[in-house]
């Protein structure tokens, strides 16, 4: 398998009051480190950035394939089509992450790449809620998430419901990532805050 990834950083950051891509996080900012984890698992010529149109990043690899979303505030679905048409052709997979979860674990990726089997989509899920932001996507998925944005029908789910998809149990997902760090997103000051005290860096 040809393993892809694509990170969204384009957000508003409107819980966190500044743009996350940009925090520091021990001697990284946290873009930085989202790609770092991933390019364990993902070559960094198959790593794809999403980002805002007018957003500033911080310095990344120069293989990294940086590209912008047409249409800002759209959600994850206006993302993830815009890594997907900036995917190299020689990709099966892609993994897609936002740049916020800078604790993630390079095992759960490999994990979800290997649960994809025949299936397009692979993604975590809780019992209650899906994780699209955790999830494998076969890069055929795009034209039905292109026809999902033109009837702005936004959420994930409706393209689960499209195409071939397996749902992973979190409990599952915990034999390889104990505490579920892959999931914990950084929305707010505290959750910043305490995940710097966790990693030891304060």
């Amino acid at each position: 398998m040809n393993k892809g990834a694509i990170i969204l950083c384009g957000g508003k950051s409107s819980r966190m009051g500044r743009d996350k891509a940009t925090l520091p996080f021990g001697p990284e900012l946290m873009l930085q480190r989202v790609v770092r984890i991933v390019s364990q698992v993902v070559e960094l010529t198959s790593i794809v950035v999403v980002a805002a149109p007018e957003q500033i990043l911080p310095e990344l690899p120069t293989t990294i394939i940086v590209t912008r979303d047409e249409r800002p505030e759209r959600g994850p679905l206006e993302g993830l089509a815009a890594g997907l048409r900036s995917m190299p052709t020689c990709v099966d997979a892609v993994y897609a992450t936002s740049c916020d979860v800078p604790r993630m674990i390079p095992e759960f990726v490999e994990w979800m790449f290997s649960s994809l089997g025949e299936c397009d989509i692979a993604v975590p899920y809780d019992g209650k809620y899906h994780h699209p932001l955790a999830a494998v996507y076969r890069p055929n998925v795009l034209a039905v998430v292109e026809s999902l944005l033109a009837s702005d029908r936004l959420r994930p789910r409706f393209l689960f419901d499209e195409v071939r998809t397996v749902e992973i149990s979190v409990e599952v997902l915990r034999r390889v990532d104990p505490n579920l760090s892959t999931l914990l997103n950084l929305n707010r000051p505290e959750d910043y805050q305490a995940a710097l005290v966790e990693e030891g860096f304060i």
